[in-house]
């Protein structure tokens, strides 16, 4: 489906609705409403970012992705998996200038905005996929623990601008050494997170954070604690802000593309997963490209009318599911609502606590935490326990950002080991079981005389054709150190060999070499006719012979059979 097409996808949306289907969305909607505005402003003081434009990121989104946006039901937003990345080039690049932190904001959305937009254009859609399952894990355990870290001191009334976890503990350390805390806030904060979790625990349809926050900014209005040092949010800036450029210095863009960089991958790979997961329950097909466009579309937006990065939300999408979403009309009217908010009651927050949103963020990351999936890999494989482990300490201890690189960087090493050192094993004969079978599974499984049965599981190149080699002719000489007669033929099962690069493929004929020298004829069986084809320019089709590569492992024995005369009953 090209990117171009002009339709908006809420038109094939609600095409075709009942009366009932609409007023599913518009309850939807308001129920979603009451979740966004707490989160929204919630995420954007853990960015860094005053919260107004927490809901500028709100409702730009929104509007923009359900003209563009190809799944049904996803509600995009500010996300607490984007927040420690956003922090970390916002707090230290703007040492606590709000219009300055608002601009590296709209820079690092319009920049991730951009490498979206053009990744979807390229057809990158597919590298959603490098961060395998364990990595991930490890990820967002370590953003987890990292959100927990910066907003603790905040709920304590600590002051701190830490946006890593190092930092945010010596903060927390200092701040009750010297007696800092406000215990006010800290309750604030602690009823918040009950509220929160009990709201979801009866029904995540319940605006647990709504609830929270308003019944916070009551208790502060009527107790009196925005005396006794209790941050409060204030009256919020009445409107929309015009489009306009970020006026940031071309010497912080060192600090920032990096983030932007950051969030354009971690915000893709979110969004992907849970297009996907949606897109399953409504019999959809989406596009992994399609959805990149959108997340480009929707963070350009967003950072041209002073919002900040956004993603899919894996707190709000399931809200909206539960209220009876069925189209992106209920992102309109939930951005809708907000939009009137802002509008018309700019001064609803004058007595809103921080503690209280630092209590909604909190609640957020502990969302994140994926234990169960980690305790499951430490029983199943222990070597992606590991994996999980160290990419959750890069997070920890070297940052957001640097942690994300980390991360991608494991999951590539990761593929290599597995492929630089594949699994590869002779194949025999079981009585009473069809075909050949692994001779690791079936020690006593019978060899074909002096013929090697050899089945090699990954694409060829440069990092493994020196393997292949090694552990053939390994093989070779264990047969020959046996009981049995030497070996006569090799055949290479070669359908799992999906790709031969010029390093392999010279490789081959450095094996064939010394197989020639030992009198051992080399042979495939089920190899791809593409992968053939890539062999014929080095000539090794005509060595080996163009009758040698046989399509069924049957007719490789059966000629192996016939040209030596060993026994062996097909």
């Amino acid at each position: 489906m090209p990117l171009s097409r002009v339709r908006p996808p809420l038109v094939d949306q609600v095409a075709g609705y009942s009366r009932r289907d609409v007023s599913r969305d518009l309850i939807a909607g308001v129920v979603l409403a009451a979740v966004l505005v707490p989160t929204g402003m919630g995420y954007a003081v853990a960015s860094g970012l005053p919260p107004i434009n927490g809901l500028y990121a709100t409702i730009i989104p929104l509007l923009v992705y359900a003209l563009v946006g190809p799944s049904r039901i996803l509600v995009f937003g500010p996300d607490s998996s984007l927040a420690p990345l956003l922090a970390s080039a916002v707090i230290p690049l703007a040492a606590g200038d709000p219009k300055r932190a608002v601009a590296i904001g709209m820079l690092v959305s319009l920049i991730a905005g951009a490498l979206c937009v053009l990744g979807a254009i390229g057809r990158f859609g597919f590298l959603a996929d490098l961060l395998s399952k364990p990595v991930q894990y490890g990820y967002l355990n370590g953003i987890a623990l990292t959100v927990l870290a910066t907003q603790l001191p905040k709920t304590l009334g600590i002051s701190s601008r830490a946006d890593d976890v190092i930092q945010a503990v010596r903060d927390l350390v200092e701040g009750l050494d010297v007696g800092a805390v406000n215990w006010r806030s800290a309750v604030i904060a602690a009823s918040t997170i009950i509220v929160v979790i009990v709201g979801r625990a009866i029904d995540r349809r319940v605006p647990g954070a709504l609830i929270a926050v308003v019944g916070a900014a009551i208790v502060v209005r009527f107790a009196h604690l925005g005396s006794h040092g209790v941050s409060v949010v204030g009256d919020l800036p009445r409107g929309f802000p015009l489009p306009r450029w970020p006026g940031v210095a071309w010497g912080d863009l060192t600090e920032i593309v990096p983030v932007a960089v950051g969030v354009a991958f971690v915000s893709f790979a979110d969004t992907s997963v849970l297009s996907r997961t949606y897109a399953s329950k409504t019999g959809q097909r989406v596009d992994a490209n399609r959805e990149l466009f959108a997340l480009g579309a929707v963070n350009l937006a967003s950072g041209v009318l002073q919002g900040f990065p956004v993603s899919s939300s894996q707190s709000r999408t399931p809200v909206a599911e539960d209220a009876g979403s069925k189209s992106q009309l209920t992102g309109l009217v939930g951005a809708g609502i907000v939009a009137l908010l802002v509008l018309s009651v700019p001064m609803a927050f004058r007595y809103l606590p921080s503690a209280a949103l630092s209590g909604i963020v909190i609640t957020a990351a502990l969302r994140l935490v994926q234990l169960g999936g980690v305790l499951r890999l430490k029983m199943a494989r222990r070597s992606e326990f590991l994996l999980s482990l160290v990419a959750f300490a890069a997070v920890v201890l070297l940052g957001p950002i640097k942690g994300i690189g980390v991360a991608i960087a494991l999951s590539l090493l990761n593929f290599m080991r597995k492929v630089w050192r594949p699994y590869a094993t002779e194949l025999v004969r079981v009585d009473g079981l069809q075909g050949f079978h692994d001779i690791i599974r079936h020690p006593e499984g019978d060899r074909v005389p002096g013929l090697l049965l050899y089945r090699f599981g990954a694409p060829l190149f440069f990092a493994n054709a020196g393997f292949l080699e090694q552990d053939l002719l390994r093989r070779i000489n264990e047969h020959g150190s046996g009981p049995g007669p030497d070996i006569r033929w090799v055949v290479v099962l070669g359908e799992a060999i999906t790709d031969v690069d010029s390093t392999a493929a010279e490789g081959l004929g450095e094996l064939l070499d010394l197989l020639e020298a030992r009198g051992v004829v080399l042979v495939f069986a089920r190899l791809k006719g593409t992968v053939r084809d890539r062999l014929e320019p080095y000539g090794l089709v005509q060595r080996i012979g163009r009758e040698r590569f046989y399509p069924t492992t049957s007719e490789a024995i059966s000629a192996y059979v016939a040209e030596t005369g060993v026994t062996w009953p097909q």
